[in-house]
Protein backbone atom coordinates (compact mmCIF):
# COMPACT_ATOMS: atom_id res chain seq x y z
CA UNK A 1 0.00 0.00 0.00
CA UNK A 2 1.33 3.43 -0.98
CA UNK A 3 1.01 6.15 1.62
CA UNK A 4 2.06 9.72 2.24
CA UNK A 5 3.21 10.26 5.82
CA UNK A 6 2.97 13.94 6.70
CA UNK A 7 5.89 15.00 8.89
CA UNK A 8 5.26 18.73 8.76
CA UNK A 9 2.84 21.19 7.16
CA UNK A 10 4.05 24.67 8.04
CA UNK A 11 5.99 27.46 6.40
CA UNK A 12 9.40 28.66 7.53
CA UNK A 13 8.38 30.58 10.65
CA UNK A 14 5.77 28.31 12.21
CA UNK A 15 5.95 27.43 15.91
CA UNK A 16 2.79 25.34 16.33
CA UNK A 17 3.68 22.69 13.75
CA UNK A 18 6.79 21.52 11.88
CA UNK A 19 8.04 22.77 8.54
CA UNK A 20 6.64 21.08 5.44
CA UNK A 21 8.07 17.63 4.70
CA UNK A 22 6.67 14.15 4.14
CA UNK A 23 7.43 10.65 2.96
CA UNK A 24 6.00 8.68 0.09
CA UNK A 25 6.03 5.17 1.45
CA UNK A 26 5.62 1.70 0.04
CA UNK A 27 5.64 -0.88 2.80
CA UNK A 28 8.65 -0.35 5.04
CA UNK A 29 10.65 1.77 2.58
CA UNK A 30 10.26 5.52 2.24
CA UNK A 31 11.20 8.40 -0.04
CA UNK A 32 11.68 11.41 2.24
CA UNK A 33 10.69 14.71 0.57
CA UNK A 34 12.49 17.61 2.26
CA UNK A 35 13.51 17.54 5.90
CA UNK A 36 12.28 20.70 7.59
CA UNK A 37 14.56 22.90 9.64
CA UNK A 38 15.55 20.89 12.72
CA UNK A 39 15.66 17.63 14.64
CA UNK A 40 11.86 17.50 14.93
CA UNK A 41 12.24 15.49 11.73
CA UNK A 42 13.54 12.62 13.88
CA UNK A 43 10.81 12.79 16.51
CA UNK A 44 8.05 12.97 13.90
CA UNK A 45 9.50 10.00 12.03
CA UNK A 46 9.46 8.12 15.31
CA UNK A 47 5.85 9.12 16.03
CA UNK A 48 4.85 7.71 12.64
CA UNK A 49 6.83 4.52 13.33
CA UNK A 50 9.23 5.19 10.45
CA UNK A 51 12.64 3.85 11.34
CA UNK A 52 15.74 5.55 10.00
CA UNK A 53 16.78 2.16 8.59
CA UNK A 54 13.80 2.35 6.25
CA UNK A 55 14.96 5.61 4.67
CA UNK A 56 17.40 5.13 1.80
CA UNK A 57 16.20 7.95 -0.44
CA UNK A 58 15.86 11.69 0.31
CA UNK A 59 14.91 14.52 -2.04
CA UNK A 60 15.80 18.10 -1.12
CA UNK A 61 13.87 20.60 -3.22
CA UNK A 62 15.86 23.75 -2.46
CA UNK A 63 18.23 25.54 -0.12
CA UNK A 64 15.88 27.43 2.20
CA UNK A 65 16.58 26.51 5.81
CA UNK A 66 13.06 25.18 6.49
CA UNK A 67 13.58 22.54 3.82
CA UNK A 68 17.24 21.62 4.03
CA UNK A 69 18.52 22.02 7.60
CA UNK A 70 16.93 18.80 8.85
CA UNK A 71 19.13 16.79 6.48
CA UNK A 72 21.99 17.26 8.98
CA UNK A 73 20.00 15.23 11.51
CA UNK A 74 19.08 12.58 8.95
CA UNK A 75 22.73 12.20 7.96
CA UNK A 76 23.82 12.01 11.58
CA UNK A 77 21.17 9.39 12.40
CA UNK A 78 22.00 7.28 9.35
CA UNK A 79 25.75 7.58 9.92
CA UNK A 80 25.32 6.44 13.53
CA UNK A 81 23.45 3.36 12.34
CA UNK A 82 26.19 2.69 9.78
CA UNK A 83 28.83 2.98 12.51
CA UNK A 84 26.81 0.59 14.66
CA UNK A 85 26.52 -1.89 11.81
CA UNK A 86 22.73 -1.59 11.70
CA UNK A 87 22.13 0.17 8.36
CA UNK A 88 21.91 -1.90 5.20
CA UNK A 89 22.66 -0.33 1.83
CA UNK A 90 23.29 3.35 1.17
CA UNK A 91 21.48 6.62 1.75
CA UNK A 92 21.00 8.48 -1.54
CA UNK A 93 20.25 12.21 -1.50
CA UNK A 94 18.72 13.61 -4.69
CA UNK A 95 19.23 17.35 -5.12
CA UNK A 96 20.70 19.97 -7.42
CA UNK A 97 24.34 21.05 -7.29
CA UNK A 98 23.81 24.09 -5.02
CA UNK A 99 22.14 21.88 -2.42
CA UNK A 100 24.98 19.37 -2.57
CA UNK A 101 27.45 22.14 -1.79
CA UNK A 102 25.26 23.46 1.04
CA UNK A 103 24.78 20.04 2.65
CA UNK A 104 28.50 19.33 2.52
CA UNK A 105 29.23 22.71 4.11
CA UNK A 106 26.65 22.24 6.87
CA UNK A 107 27.75 18.74 7.75
CA UNK A 108 31.44 19.65 7.77
CA UNK A 109 30.74 22.50 10.18
CA UNK A 110 28.21 20.79 12.43
CA UNK A 111 29.05 17.07 12.51
CA UNK A 112 32.03 15.14 13.82
CA UNK A 113 34.34 13.47 11.33
CA UNK A 114 33.13 10.03 12.40
CA UNK A 115 29.78 10.95 10.82
CA UNK A 116 30.98 12.92 7.79
CA UNK A 117 33.36 10.19 6.67
CA UNK A 118 30.27 8.21 5.65
CA UNK A 119 29.53 10.86 3.02
CA UNK A 120 30.88 9.68 -0.31
CA UNK A 121 31.02 6.04 0.77
CA UNK A 122 27.64 5.09 2.22
CA UNK A 123 25.84 8.45 2.04
CA UNK A 124 25.76 9.47 -1.60
CA UNK A 125 24.50 12.36 -3.70
CA UNK A 126 22.65 12.07 -7.00
CA UNK A 127 22.71 15.43 -8.75
CA UNK A 128 19.41 16.21 -10.44
CA UNK A 129 18.81 18.26 -13.58
CA UNK A 130 15.69 19.48 -15.32
CA UNK A 131 13.63 16.54 -16.63
CA UNK A 132 15.95 13.88 -15.28
CA UNK A 133 14.41 10.61 -14.11
CA UNK A 134 15.56 8.20 -11.40
CA UNK A 135 14.07 4.88 -10.36
CA UNK A 136 13.41 5.27 -6.63
CA UNK A 137 11.90 2.29 -4.85
CA UNK A 138 9.01 1.25 -7.14
CA UNK A 139 8.62 4.57 -8.91
CA UNK A 140 10.16 6.38 -11.85
CA UNK A 141 10.53 9.88 -10.46
CA UNK A 142 10.97 12.77 -12.88
CA UNK A 143 12.50 15.91 -11.37
CA UNK A 144 11.90 19.32 -12.90
CA UNK A 145 13.01 22.91 -12.35
CA UNK A 146 9.98 24.86 -11.07
CA UNK A 147 11.43 28.09 -12.53
CA UNK A 148 11.60 29.85 -9.18
CA UNK A 149 12.15 33.58 -9.18
CA UNK A 150 13.98 33.33 -5.83
CA UNK A 151 16.47 30.48 -6.13
CA UNK A 152 16.91 27.18 -7.94
CA UNK A 153 14.19 24.77 -6.84
CA UNK A 154 12.93 21.43 -8.10
CA UNK A 155 9.66 19.56 -7.96
CA UNK A 156 8.86 16.07 -9.17
CA UNK A 157 6.18 13.88 -10.66
CA UNK A 158 5.70 10.12 -10.60
CA UNK A 159 3.19 7.44 -11.47
CA UNK A 160 2.30 5.25 -8.51
CA UNK A 161 1.99 1.46 -8.63
CA UNK A 162 -1.79 1.85 -8.75
CA UNK A 163 -1.45 3.93 -11.93
CA UNK A 164 -2.29 7.25 -10.33
CA UNK A 165 -0.12 10.27 -11.02
CA UNK A 166 1.31 12.54 -8.33
CA UNK A 167 2.97 15.93 -8.76
CA UNK A 168 4.84 17.98 -6.15
CA UNK A 169 5.40 21.61 -7.15
CA UNK A 170 7.70 22.75 -4.37
CA UNK A 171 6.75 25.71 -2.19
CA UNK A 172 6.01 28.33 -4.83
CA UNK A 173 2.92 29.04 -6.96
CA UNK A 174 2.14 27.06 -10.09
CA UNK A 175 3.23 28.65 -13.36
CA UNK A 176 2.33 27.70 -16.93
CA UNK A 177 5.85 26.31 -17.38
CA UNK A 178 4.75 23.41 -15.15
CA UNK A 179 1.60 22.51 -17.12
CA UNK A 180 2.94 19.23 -18.51
CA UNK A 181 3.78 17.99 -15.01
CA UNK A 182 0.59 19.04 -13.22
CA UNK A 183 -2.20 18.73 -15.78
CA UNK A 184 -4.73 15.96 -15.08
CA UNK A 185 -2.79 14.52 -12.14
CA UNK A 186 -4.55 12.51 -9.46
CA UNK A 187 -2.68 14.20 -6.61
CA UNK A 188 -1.34 17.74 -6.74
CA UNK A 189 0.81 18.87 -3.80
CA UNK A 190 0.63 22.67 -3.84
CA UNK A 191 1.60 25.29 -1.26
CA UNK A 192 -1.11 27.51 0.22
CA UNK A 193 0.40 30.10 2.53
CA UNK A 194 -2.91 31.36 3.93
CA UNK A 195 -6.58 31.92 3.25
CA UNK A 196 -7.37 34.35 0.45
CA UNK A 197 -9.61 36.17 2.92
CA UNK A 198 -6.53 36.76 5.10
CA UNK A 199 -4.11 37.77 2.36
CA UNK A 200 -3.81 41.29 3.77
CA UNK A 201 -2.71 39.84 7.11
CA UNK A 202 -0.14 37.29 5.90
CA UNK A 203 0.89 38.99 2.62
CA UNK A 204 1.62 35.80 0.64
CA UNK A 205 2.24 37.56 -2.67
CA UNK A 206 5.10 39.58 -1.22
CA UNK A 207 6.74 36.26 -0.34
CA UNK A 208 5.90 34.71 -3.73
CA UNK A 209 3.39 32.27 -2.24
CA UNK A 210 -0.23 31.35 -2.92
CA UNK A 211 -3.50 31.54 -1.07
CA UNK A 212 -6.01 28.73 -0.70
CA UNK A 213 -8.10 30.30 -3.45
CA UNK A 214 -5.11 30.47 -5.81
CA UNK A 215 -4.19 26.83 -5.23
CA UNK A 216 -7.79 25.70 -5.71
CA UNK A 217 -8.31 27.73 -8.88
CA UNK A 218 -5.10 26.20 -10.23
CA UNK A 219 -6.28 22.67 -9.35
CA UNK A 220 -9.60 23.32 -11.07
CA UNK A 221 -7.93 24.66 -14.20
CA UNK A 222 -5.60 21.65 -14.34
CA UNK A 223 -8.41 19.12 -13.86
CA UNK A 224 -6.74 17.73 -10.75
CA UNK A 225 -8.60 15.04 -8.82
CA UNK A 226 -7.14 15.61 -5.33
CA UNK A 227 -5.42 18.77 -4.11
CA UNK A 228 -3.14 18.55 -1.06
CA UNK A 229 -2.35 21.96 0.42
CA UNK A 230 0.66 22.53 2.68
CA UNK A 231 3.36 25.08 3.65
CA UNK A 232 0.83 27.20 5.53
CA UNK A 233 0.74 29.73 8.32
CA UNK A 234 -0.01 28.32 11.78
CA UNK A 235 -2.04 31.08 13.45
CA UNK A 236 -5.23 29.22 12.51
CA UNK A 237 -3.77 25.82 13.38
CA UNK A 238 -6.71 24.49 15.42
CA UNK A 239 -9.28 25.33 12.77
CA UNK A 240 -6.98 25.42 9.73
CA UNK A 241 -8.32 22.25 8.13
CA UNK A 242 -11.97 23.39 8.17
CA UNK A 243 -11.21 26.99 7.23
CA UNK A 244 -9.04 26.02 4.27
CA UNK A 245 -11.41 23.36 2.97
CA UNK A 246 -14.43 25.65 3.31
CA UNK A 247 -12.74 28.42 1.33
CA UNK A 248 -11.28 25.97 -1.16
CA UNK A 249 -14.65 24.39 -2.02
CA UNK A 250 -15.76 27.70 -3.48
CA UNK A 251 -13.11 27.38 -6.21
CA UNK A 252 -12.45 23.64 -6.64
CA UNK A 253 -14.95 20.80 -6.85
CA UNK A 254 -12.44 17.98 -6.47
CA UNK A 255 -11.13 16.37 -3.31
CA UNK A 256 -9.30 18.74 -0.95
CA UNK A 257 -6.86 17.54 1.70
CA UNK A 258 -5.42 19.94 4.26
CA UNK A 259 -3.27 17.67 6.41
CA UNK A 260 -2.06 18.19 9.93
CA UNK A 261 1.37 17.06 11.07
CA UNK A 262 1.47 13.27 11.47
CA UNK A 263 -1.53 12.65 9.21
CA UNK A 264 -1.34 9.71 6.81
CA UNK A 265 -2.79 9.92 3.31
CA UNK A 266 -3.63 6.67 1.54
CA UNK A 267 -2.90 7.04 -2.16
Amino acid sequence: MELVNILGTGNAMVTKCYNTCFTISNGKEHLLVDTGGGNTILSNLEKLDIGINGIHHVFISHRHNDHISGIVWIIRAVAQQIINGNYEGNLIIYCHKDNIETINTLTNILLDEKFTKCIGTRILFKEIHNNCTFTILDWNVKFFDIKSTKQLQFGFTTILKNGRKLAFLGDEPYTEALFEYANNVDYLFHEAFCLYSEKDIFKPYEKHHSTVRDACETASKLNVKTLVMFHTEDKNILSRKKLYIDEGKEFFSGNIIVPDDLDIIQL
